[in-house]
């Protein structure tokens, strides 16, 4: 359950309440604080070499930026400063939620390109509640029971009611104050301070899945201290409720698996070239129910239908369409699995906490969600249980999100906000880019690949030379500016 977590967090303070916590006078918290940058240091299986050129600090900021003198914590940031003619900073919003920003900038500066790299001192940083800012922790045995979201009757409805408000309050437990506070509310703050820290009046920044809904909700806020922005695979932080959240999921994953089925029918070199794949995955859900289909992870485990079709969304994230061929036809011959899953000891990360604070999904009963299922499955045959379907079943009985949809509403702005979304991204769907342009209005630019995949600036040279040009020369692309699909390999 620990990978399952971690994989969730990817299209998802050890021990003591008290940890990491301090408390400063009011002239302190009102006074800027200066970072102290050192040399980053390796950590687990980081290559000394990848990490040199990095350097790393923690920034105190307030539990609660609604109490701003009260309890901080350490917040964790890292940079890379740039060695040619600078531009200003540029602050990657981490994604997930639960992804490092610490992590991309000591070990995945590949993200950029070498001209971003040359203009800019990259920023990052660890969300409150992940990695080194304070994370998440909770009772590892405890996470490992959590329900499928494929609730099936009223008993289960109530015990995943139940489940939740037991772990929450494990969560909360053994994490400490920051647990309550870990919404994207807060961290727009976070971020604000980061960049008064460094000094700089107005930051250029670059999300990518759920941080442009960090990015978008700072231009909110602070749209005078923007110089550029870059909103990468984009978050419709605007959904109503459970259905309209889970009907645009579920239609952009189902069509990235059609344009799956669709590639392998023309090539090949596709492993399941000229067989029904609708059938073969009809086939492996019925047997995944029964327990017969091994976890494409864990081979020695069994997985069940909602984790299954969790391990082909992943797979369509590149998109990996030749490995998910693969996988589906060496699915298809396994015999059942007969392990057991061990059970877990200690503490473990929890990095989904932070999405029952940033929406309000609520479902009535177990009679709604059902029908939930069943929408689902009348619409989307093959990828009827999208990953995000667990981000309503574990919020369920929880209290109100502190940081709930709303249409954006940005001003103020000196250049257009530029969104980039591929047309078949299983994660965020086209449509979802296209919303929030129309929110931003005359404050957004939609730029569009015709490809394939989540995320979409490494989505060939086109779109890549296009954003460059955005951040470093402000030049903004003409409405309607579209980039030509390079094939996956």
């Amino acid at each position: 359950m620990k990978f399952r977590q971690r994989a969730l967090a990817c299209g998802l303070a050890l021990g003591v309440a008290t940890a990491g916590l301090t408390t400063l006078p009011v002239s302190a918290a009102q006074t800027t604080p200066t970072i102290q940058w050192a040399d980053c240091k390796p950590e687990g299986n980081d290559k000394p070499e990848v990490v040199a050129g990095s350097q790393c600090a923690t920034l105190q900021v307030p539990v609660d930026w609604r109490n701003p003198n009260g309890p901080t914590f350490g917040l964790a940031i890292a940079r890379r400063t740039t060695k040619g003619d600078r531009v200003g900073v540029l602050v990657w919003g981490p994604g997930g939620p639960g992804d490092s920003g610490v992590d991309r900038v000591k070990t995945g500066m590949s993200r950029f390109s070498q001209t971003l790299q040359d203009r800019f001192d990259v920023v990052s940083f660890d969300p409150r509640g992940i990695a080194r800012s304070n994370p998440v922790k909770c009772s590892a045995a405890l996470l490992a029971r959590q329900p499928s979201p494929i609730i099936k009757k009223q008993a289960e409805f109530t015990a995943t009611i139940h489940y939740n408000r037991e772990l929450a309050a494990d969560c909360r437990e053994n994490t400490g104050p920051v647990f309550d506070h870990l919404d994207t509310w807060q961290t727009v703050r976070d971020v604000d301070a980061i960049r008064a820290a460094l000094g700089e009046p107005r930051i250029s920044f670059h999300g990518s899945s759920y941080g442009t809904l960090l990015g978008g909700q700072y231009a909110e806020t602070y749209p005078n201290r923007i110089r550029a922005m870059v909103l990468e695979s984009v978050v419709d932080h605007s959904a109503a409720g459970a259905r309209s959240f889970l009907d645009a999921q579920a239609a952009a994953v189902e069509d990235s698996f059609d344009e799956f089925v669709k590639w392998c029918d023309a090539a090949t070199t596709c492993a399941l070239h000229g067989r029904d794949i609708h059938a073969l995955w009809a086939d492996l859900l019925v047997r995944a129910d029964r327990g017969e289909v091994p976890d494409p992870r864990q081979p020695n485990l069994p997985v069940t239908p909602y984790w299954l079709s969790f391990s082909v969304f992943r797979m369509l994230y590149g998109p990996r369409w030749p490995q998910l061929a693969e996988t589906l036809k060496t699915l298809e011959s396994s015999a059942p699995p007969t392990g057991q899953p061990p059970i877990p000891t200690g503490l473990a990360s929890n990095p989904l906490a932070v999405f029952c604070q940033d929406w309000n999904l609520p479902v009535r009963d177990y009679k709604e969600y059902a029908g939930l299922l069943d929408r689902l499955a009348r619409n989307n045959p093959d990828m009827r249980y999208p990953g995000q379907l667990m981000a309503v079943s574990m919020c369920l009985g929880l209290p109100p999100a502190n940081n709930p949809q709303h249409r954006l509403k940005v001003g103020g702005l000196d250049k257009p906000i530029l969104l980039a979304n591929a047309i078949h991204d299983p994660a965020t769907g086209y449509n979802s880019a296209q919303s929030v342009a129309r929110q931003l209005g005359r404050h957004g630019v939609l730029l569009t690949y015709e490809g394939w995949g989540h995320g979409s600036y490494d989505g060939g040279p086109c779109m890549e030379t296009t954003i460059d040009a955005y951040l470093i020369s402000l030049d903004v692309p003409n409405r309607g500016t579209a980039c030509p699909a390079v094939p996956p390999v």
